[in-house]
Order: C-alpha cells, then structure tokens, then sequence
C-alpha cells in the first residue's frame, strides 16, 4: 500500500509538470505558434493525464481528459479552426482540467453538472466544424478494461499494405512511477492492426525476495499493421526512457499475408507470419525509439521537510559563523593573524553554502503567473470585458515560502486590474483603443529583492474621484490637501471601494487592504504610477528570501538594530548647514539640491525623549513606501553582515515598526526595523509609551 501511494504522488507531481506544459503550450499557440511540436506537447500533456488517471482508477478525470484530447486531435490534423472562440474553449477546459486533477489529489470530485458543461463546450466545438464526437464507452477505470495480454488483438488491416513489426518491452520502474501502463499501450497497438502479445516471466524472481518497486514482465509483441512504423513509433511516444525497447521490422509490404495463427499448448512459441519468397535476405531494422533525444537533466525529489531542516542548520552555521568572528575580533590579534584568514575563510564558504541551500528553495514565478492567467478569464468572463494576458520574466526565481504568499495578493491585484483597470469594450472602442485590454505581468531582480509589476492599460486612476469617495467615507478630511502619492495610497485603506454596486469581484472595500497587509507581512512594499487615459501600474517589491537577509548592524539610542541593506541607498554624515528645522521636531535635509525629511528613529519608536535630532547626526538615506525618500536619524553604525531571520509572531507578538529580529555574534537578539513603517509613521503610536527595549526583554528566553 505504502509503494502505491508513493507511485500516486509521483502522479500528481507528474500532472504539475504536465498541466505547466499544457498551459505553456496553449499560450504558445494563442500567440500565433501553431506548428507541430507545440501542438503535439498540449496533446501529449492531456493524453498523458488521461491515462496515468486509468491506472488509478480516477474516472471522472480520464473521462474529460477523453473528450478534451478529442478536440486537442482535431485541432493538430487542422480540422477546428483556432478562432477565439475555439482558444477560449481551450483554455477553460485547461482550467477544468486543473480542478478535476486537485479533486482527485484531495479525495474529493467536482460537481458533475459542472463538468458535464465543460464537456458540452468540447462537443459544441467538435459540431460547429461537423466533427462527430467519439464518447467514451465504460467507467474508464483500470480495473474496468479486462485485458488478456496473452490474447490476440483483431483489428482490422488491409492487406494490401500491411507490415509486419517484431516490438520487445520491458517496462522500468519510472514507467509505472510516471502514470502509464503497458496495457494501454498494446491496446493503443491493437487499434493499428493485429496484435499476438506474450507475457514474458523469465525474470520473475521467487515470490520471497521479490522487489515490488522493480517491475519484473516484460511483453513481446508481434503487429500486423498497415499504419506504417511512425504510427508504431507514436504510440511508445510518451514513455520514451522509461522502458527497455525495440521495434523490428519484419516483413515489407506485399500484397497478402497470412494472419499469424494460435500455437498449439505444447508447442514453444508464437508462429509468426511466413516471409514471402526472397525476404530471407532481408535483415531485420531494430532501432529504440526516440534514440535521438537528448536526455533530460537528471532531478532529484525531496521532502520540503528536510529542505527546511537543512536551511535552518544552515541560519545557525552562518550564527555560529559570526560568533567565532566576534570572538577573534575581541583578542586583538596582529594584521595578518593566520585565524584571521581562517576566519575569513568561513565566512566566504557559509555564504556560498547559504547560497546554494538557498536555490534549492528557490522556484521560478512561472506556476504562479499561470494562475495569475486563469483569474484574468474567470475575471472577464464575469465582468463582460475582452482581456489578453501577457507574462514577462517567469523565470525568475524566489523562494518558495515567497511565491506562496505571493498567490493572494496577486489574484486580488489582477481581478482589480480587470474590473477597475481595464474599461468595457464599447468605452475601449470609443477612445480609439482595441477592444480587448492587456493586463502585464512581469517579473525581474533588482537590488536582491524581486518586483512583480502588474500593469493594465486602462483609463488609469481617476485620483479626483478617489480623493472625493475618501472624503465622503470621513476617511479623510474635507480640506485635506493631499499629494498623488498620497491620495494612491487611499486606495488601501480598509473599507474603501471606487465600485458603485457590490458584486462577486469588488465593492466591499477589502481587496487592496488586504494586498498591503499581507504584502507588509513580507517585508515588501507597493508603488503605483498611472497616466491617465493609458492605464496604471502597480509594483510589489519583496525579498527573494525570507530566511536570512544582508543588513547594516546600527545603534538607536543604546539598542543595536539592523536596518535591510536594500533599503539603504547611503549613509551620510551632514554639514550643519546641510539640516533645516522646521517645527520645533522636523527637519529635512539639503542633498543635491533638493530636501528629504529627517526621521529621527529614537523617537519614531519611543526609545529616546529628545524633541529634536542632534546637530550633525548619522543618517541613512533609504527610500520607503509612498515616499520617494527620507532621512533616517542612527546614533552609529557598525557594519554590514549577513543574519538570519527569526520572526517574532509566535513566541511575542507583532511590534510595530519591527519587522523581525537576528541573533548577533556576540549572542545578543537585535531588532530588525520595518523601514516603510517607521518613516510613514504607520502604526506606530500604540507602541510610543512602551519602549522597544521592554519588548526586547521579552524575548530573551524565547526562540527569537
């Protein structure tokens, strides 16, 4: 039972890896690519679905992957014309597809008459080019297709073209481990002709010392067909490499041949069919099939658990790595110290095992775009509008903790670039644009962070209309006179909504609050730019990583903290003349021409009573969410270094204006600040009374 459940999850793990290429292919296709090799690949991505989900007995599943390979046929032989409509067939029936394999994976099943309207769309399609469907006959469960591979297969040949093939298959453990079975395959051999199959048990080992994991029959095959090898060839297409094979031709075409005929019991072997006069000269072509295909990059699966497991061993070499640093640094030892280059030595080689730890984590965003481009149809098909998804740098690669959290808020950005961004198809057509709208996704690396841009080139923000909803929801103040940035940040308060009617997308005012929250819990930040009349564009900026990070170690009022290195754009120790006060505590500084505010972060967080920053204090220059930049106010800086993350959630709490905290080399916890939210202020007043210090005492005798 134990290694049939184990063959079930390759299976499914399989149907990812095929359900990315049928998704990957269809898009190519859409796009104008409709040769051969791309068809054959969303073809062979069903057909492959359909019969490792017959192995298992998943009928519901292989019956619609039955009638969606129908369709995938008759548009490789040219028969369905790729229109619109037909794509948008496709695609739906791709996503239906996608629910039904979850289904099975989770025990559960979909609603017949929901399938049963997928199905009706399949066959909608087949009629509008007068194409018969081929229904499925039978409960299309393994069990409920009786084969005896002993047996002959009578199909009908002509003559007068037939060829004879000797086929030799000895199955490998990845064929059954990959969702196919042998079975399938002489019956698929048994519709080209007629087929004498002979189960080999040669190396069928003692019943005892059987190894259920190494597959032990093996199959040889005689095949009367007027098909030609290439359709013989096709039908062991897809478990090229997970099987021993050859296939020989035996016999030319003639103009009659004898069926082969049933040996007696006592006689040793299948008669084969008799050679016309002057074939005995003729020697048998034997060749694998696909032997000139590259071979696939060797992978190797792994339980997350242990991924993780190795990843925090790896957190504590790196802490360990800066305690023995630290502990060097103390004695004081001449320049040129020979541990001293040990040391250096360490550091260098835990970063590249960080690194390299790190990238088995790490996973491209293509997935999580492909499902980005279900919710833009589900999104247009339920507000009316006409949308075309384009995708950009898919593979680039974050973690996988990252992509994760990543899903909601994405699929809440997209559906509100859909049903706000884009505009109805007659208003499109009115301002002299194509009627279907362009939602981008795009993905890239910058600074060692990865920002997702999700662009749509609508009408834009209308920021008059957003500033008056606010106003009238009291979210802000009549008279309030409030910058562009500042009126785009509205959109994300709570409760706040441009929609007029609520409806299955929007109007409740939760969408975008919960993008900055759960964006927020990341670590990461949002920015929007839009034109009007051209569209709008939204920016999420997070980490690659929420494991370890590179951060400059800092002191704020006698507490050492760590500031995010990519936040940090300089530091500065400015000219008195460079710091203008305005107010009795805000300040901003002169640089290149233009002024920045001061944060004093002491204050910001209620460490330090001052009312005012020093003459000449340390500043950090950073850029954070909704301000282009500012100014943050350090009492010193340290150095910068590597530490790993340790949220505080589970053992004390959220902090405002702490995003987690590190264990330093010396032992000590620092606190990791939360850059955006102590330069905007946000949510900082409940902790003002209560110094952080307090907090960090706290969690002294807890798992940081």
């Amino acid at each position: 039972m134990a290694a049939m459940n184990s063959i079930r999850d390759t299976f499914f793990e399989e149907c990812e890896e095929l359900l990315e290429a049928l998704a990957d292919g269809l898009a190519l296709m859409q796009a104008g690519e409709n040769d051969a090799e791309t068809m054959n690949a969303v073809f062979r991505a069903v057909h492959s679905i359909k019969g490792g989900a017959g192995a298992f007995g998943l009928g519901d599943l292989v019956a619609f992957a039955h009638r969606f390979e129908t369709v995938l046929d008759e548009v490789r032989s040219g028969r369905i014309e790729l229109d619109p409509e037909a794509f948008r067939v496709l695609f739906r029936s791709a996503d239906h597809l996608t629910d039904l394999v979850a289904a099975a994976k989770g025990g559960t099943s979909v609603d017949k008459a929901i399938t049963d309207t997928f199905i009706t769309a399949l066959d909608d399609c087949l009629e509008a080019h007068d194409i018969v469907s081929a229904a499925p006959e039978g409960d299309f469960s393994f069990s409920a297709v009786p084969l005896d591979l002993s047996a002959d297969f009578l199909a009908p040949a002509d003559p007068a073209a037939a060829q004879g093939f000797e086929i030799r298959l000895r199955p490998l453990a990845t064929l059954y481990a990959s969702g196919n079975e042998p079975a399938w395959l002489i019956r698929a051999l048994g519709e080209l002709g007629t087929v004498d199959a002979k189960l080999d048990l040669s190396a069928l080992p003692d019943w005892q010392t059987m190894d259920l994991a190494s597959p032990a029959l093996g199959w040889d095959l005689q095949l009367l067909t007027d098909a030609g090898e290439a359709a013989v060839r096709d039908v062991f297409e897809f478990v090229s490499g997970h099987c021993e094979l050859r296939i020989a031709v035996t016999l030319p075409k003639v103009a009659a041949m004898t069926l082969a005929v049933p040996p007696p019991a006592d006689a040793a072997g299948p008669v084969l069919p008799v050679p016309p006069q002057g074939a005995a000269q003729r020697l048998p072509r034997e060749a694998p099939v696909a032997a000139d295909v590259a071979p696939a990059n060797p992978t190797l699966r792994v339980d997350l658990d242990r991924v993780d497991r190795l990843i925090n061993a790896v957190g504590e070499l790196i802490t360990n790595q800066a305690a023995i640093a630290q502990r060097v640094d103390e004695m004081s030892l001449a320049t040129g110290a020979e541990i001293k280059a040990h040391v250096e030595d360490y550091r260098h080689l835990a970063r590249d095992v960080q690194e390299a730890v790190m990238a088995i984590r790490a996973q491209p965003v293509k997935p999580l775009f492909q499902r980005m481009a279900r919710i833009v149809r589900e999104a247009a098909d339920a507000t009316g509008k006409s949308a075309r998804f384009v995708t950009s740098g898919d593979n680039v690669e974050v973690d996988k903790t990252v992509i994760e959290r990543l899903a909601d808020p994405l699929t809440h950005m997209i559906r509100n670039s859909v049903d706000h961004g884009l505009e109805p198809p007659e208003d499109r057509l009115a301002a002299g644009k194509d009627a279907t709208g362009t939602i981008t996704l795009a993905a890239s690396h910058r600074s060692g962070r990865v920002h997702i841009t999700i662009r749509d080139d609508g009408a834009g923000l209308n920021r008059p209309k957003i500033l008056a909803i606010a106003v009238k929801k009291g979210l802000v103040p009549p008279d309030a006179e409030l910058s562009d940035a500042e009126i785009d940040a509205l959109l994300f308060l709570p409760g706040f909504s441009t929609a007029a009617t609520i409806s299955n997308l929007s109007g409740r005012g939760v969408g975008l609050d919960v993008v900055r929250t759960a964006v927020a819990g990341l670590g990461g930040r949002i920015t929007i730019t839009t034109v009007p009349g051209q569209g709008s564009e939204f920016t999420i900026s997070v980490p690659l990583t929420l494991a370890v990070m590179d951060g400059m170690v800092i002191s704020v009022a006698g507490q050492t903290m760590v500031v995010p290195i990519a936040s940090i754009l300089e530091t500065i120790r400015p000219e008195p003349d460079d710091i203008h006060h305005v107010g009795p505590t805000q300040s901003l500084l002169a640089i290149r021409g233009r002024f920045v505010p001061i944060i004093d972060v002491a204050r910001e967080l209620g460490l330090d009573p001052r009312g005012k920053p020093q003459t000449t204090p340390l500043l950090l220059l950073v850029e954070a969410e909704n301000l282009s930049q500012c100014a943050l106010a350090v009492d010193d800086v340290f150095d910068q270094r590597q530490v790993v993350i340790k949220g505080l959630d589970s053992n004390y709490g959220s902090i405002a204006g702490v995003s987690a905290a590190t264990v330093l080399g010396n032992g000590q916890i620092a606190l990791i600040l939360d850059t955006d939210a102590v330069a905007t202020g946000r949510d900082l007043a409940p902790i003002r009374p209560r110094p952080i210090s307090h907090a960090m005492e706290g969690t002294q005798h807890g798992t940081a």
